[in-house]
């Protein structure tokens, strides 16, 4: 495994243990070549996905291979600052990528995953559901926030 800090090829394995979910293996490693401590994650993949991005103008969609680090950017960056454990982060998007997986289909589309995404935030924090849905959905407006809040609240009632 390539050392982050100093691109050296080699490391050792410290010390391994399963995730709290058991979908993943945790790896403390240190570089031998200049002393420094990283962790990996291996986790089981089904199979090759290739992610059907829609395209704004016309022509064809692009396309790109899944990228579960995306989707571990995204949820994180909506959870910023909301007390979410870590934890709770990965197995969110350990679920969405067993959904997707599991799909039975070689290409998904981003949308769908974006939707899968969207309900696990839902079930998790508001408040991080609506910072989400407003970059998702491509809110321009302060009543944009307002109508989806409003909806939110509805939701939460019932």
């Amino acid at each position: 495994m390539r050392c982050p800090f100093c691109a050296h090829d080699d490391s050792q394995v410290k010390d391994s243990r399963p995730t709290e979910d058991n979908t993943a293996i945790r790896r403390r490693r240190q570089c031998s070549s200049c002393g420094a401590r990283f962790t990996t994650f291996e986790r089981v993949q089904l199979r090759e996905i290739t992610v059907v991005k829609s395209n704004d103008k016309a022509g064809e969609p692009r396309r790109e291979p899944f990228d579960r680090s995306k989707i571990e950017q995204s949820a994180t960056l909506a959870c910023r600052k909301r007390g979410i454990e870590r934890e709770k982060i990965d197995q969110l998007v350990s679920g969405v990528q067993r959904q997707v997986e599991t799909s039975g289909e070689a290409e998904v589309s981003s949308r769908m995953i974006g939707e899968l995404v969207m309900e696990g935030l839902r079930q998790l924090d508001s408040v991080a559901y609506i910072r989400f849905a407003s970059v998702y959905r491509a809110f321009n407006e302060a009543r944009d926030f307002e109508e989806f809040a409003g909806a939110v609240r509805e939701i939460s009632k019932g």
